[in-house]
């Protein structure tokens, strides 16, 4: 299953829609796209395991330029459009990145990588130039290459607690370019997704992250038709499933809370019939919200737990779901030992730190400390969660490791607070962090994105309180709460709490100096 035996079998099928362009590649046209790109590698100077940059939007672009990579056996590094230039630069020169390929979206970043990768070759979409990244593809040839060779992603940690890191794969298990992908056999073994081409697929999310490029290129090994939202809006979400018949979909918690808190005339009045499967992860979704997800969708609504290390993953159908509320499902791929801080496996219902067991082992790259330190001494991973197992084998998530407030001498997680928040009708988003506290070393601080900006005060405050108390210990009670119109979250639903984090620091600092 690949997508040059579809582009032999089904030339004309759609491979890709763009949302709301409507703009269509079929398989035959990607296959030339592919080649070409693969070609202009090597015209560039690129061979196998060289490292080049994807910086773009959601465009028709995206994902034939994976594909010809996949040919060159080149690393493609996804860059995130939400950085700044000094983030986008870090990246690039830390991944050794030669070739460029972006749009003139980023004009504005774009005399600052110049002077910061002042070695890397760019090309970019539109510009109209010697640089025009069109006209350098078209001037290639659209036979494939003559070393074709498999290549591979690595995707950055979003720096959501430090610097990004590059998680480089492991190497591939063979040089066949059209060998059996894992996941291909998650999809359609796990998820249950169709392997006879009739799969409509929606992806909202930014391209660049992991799970939209991972469950793209499959459903497009799965000879499916791939329908890409230029930007998630939720009722334009709710439009694109009627009108181009979605089968399946992916999401993550944050577009469900978006789509929930439409006002009920306009989410009603869509036919959602074709819709089958519904995918999501990326962090634990609140029990109440999923709860009025199946409610809303019916029992299409599945969630895993895996990382962009690729290390494991876990599964639960919406039909185990209701009879576990809260769990991230059973291991599926990679074998999940849950220990304490000195390594030891701790027995059902005890949290501890989650690792997964694989033959196949990625490393961080140029940072064997952070490699060394997601290791277990018998040669499992982390991805630093922490979470405990029934007595059923089915995953529950606590909360990141790195997220943990001490308050008091007391572990508070988060994830807790901010699940009971979101429920909130007045609430679109909430984040719980731990600021510097003289007294208690930190103390709680909510940072909530009202619906209604309006309404936030003192008012609001006290409302979330009384409503907070009848599920919360009073060490957990936020200390503060801070309105905000909007909060630092990727499109692919991560927070950057790490950005909270350092203004209450500053905050603190100054505070601190004043005195």
């Amino acid at each position: 299953m690949h997508p040059i035996t579809h582009a032999q079998a089904r030339p004309d099928h759609p491979a890709i829609i763009m949302s709301g362009s409507g703009e269509t590649m079929t398989y035959g046209e990607m296959d030339d796209y592919a080649n070409r790109f693969a070609q202009l590698l090597r015209a560039r100077g690129l061979k196998a395991g060289d490292h080049f940059g994807v910086l773009m939007e959601n465009n028709i672009h995206y994902l034939p330029i994976v594909w010809g990579s996949q040919r060159a056996g080149t690393m493609m590094v996804p860059v995130s459009t939400r950085l700044t230039a000094p983030e986008i630069c870090y990246i690039l020169n830390d991944a050794g990145v030669k070739l460029l390929v972006t749009t003139a979206k980023f004009d504005d970043r774009m005399d600052d990588m110049r002077a910061s990768c002042s070695d890397m070759e760019f090309l970019i979409v539109g510009s109209g130039d010697e640089e025009d990244f069109e006209a350098a593809l078209n001037a290639q040839p659209a036979e494939p290459i003559a070393d074709q060779a498999p290549g591979q992603y690595m995707l950055y940690s979003s720096g959501t607690t430090g610097s990004p890191k590059g998680v480089r794969p492991a190497p591939p298990d063979s040089d066949d370019i059209l060998a059996p992908n894992p996941l291909v056999g998650l999809a359609v073994m796990g998820a249950g997704m169709p392997a006879d081409g009739s799969m409509v697929y929606l992806s909202p999310a930014p391209l660049y992250h992991a799970a939209p490029l991972g469950w793209c290129t499959t459903a497009q090994r799965l000879g499916g038709t791939v329908v890409v939202m230029e930007h998630f809006d939720p009722q334009h979400a709710l439009e694109t499933i009627e009108k181009y018949r979605i089968t399946d979909s992916q999401w993550v918690p944050t577009h469900f809370v978006r789509m929930l808190k439409l006002e009920p005339h306009e989410r009603e009045g869509y036919d959602l019939s074709s819709h089958q499967r519904a995918l999501h992860a990326a962090a634990p979704c609140p029990v109440p919200i999923k709860r009025e997800m199946i409610e809303w969708w019916g029992p299409i609504i599945n969630e895993y737990y895996a990382g962009s290390e690729g290390i494991g993953m876990t599964l639960i159908k919406a039909e185990d779901w209701l009879t576990h509320p809260g769990s991230v499902g059973r291991a599926i791929y990679g074998k999940l030992h849950v220990c304490d801080g000195d390594g030891n496996e701790v027995p059902a219902g005890q949290d501890g730190l989650l690792f997964f067991e694989n033959d196949l082992i990625p490393t961080y790259h140029n940072d064997p400390e952070k490699t060394a330190e997601a290791m277990h001494p018998k040669g499992w991973m982390t991805l630093g969660d922490i979470g405990h197992l029934d007595e059923d084998g089915f995953l529950y998530l606590t909360d990141r490791k790195s997220h943990m407030i001490i308050s008091g001498g007391v572990n508070i997680y988060p994830q807790e607070i901010e699940n009971l928040l979101v429920t909130h009708d007045k609430v679109m988003d909430a984040a719980v962090i731990g600021a510097p506290c003289p007294d208690f070393g930190e103390k709680v601080v909510a940072v909530v994105q009202p619906i209604d900006m309006s309404e936030a005060g003192e008012g609001l405050e006290a409302e979330l309180r009384e409503f907070l108390a009848p599920s919360l210990a009073k060490i957990k009670m936020p200390k503060l709460f801070d309105f905000r119109p909007e909060l630092p979250r990727e499109a692919n639903g991560k927070l950057y709490k790490r950005e909270l984090r350092d203004e209450y620091q500053r905050m603190a600092e100054e505070e601190t100096e004043q005195a």
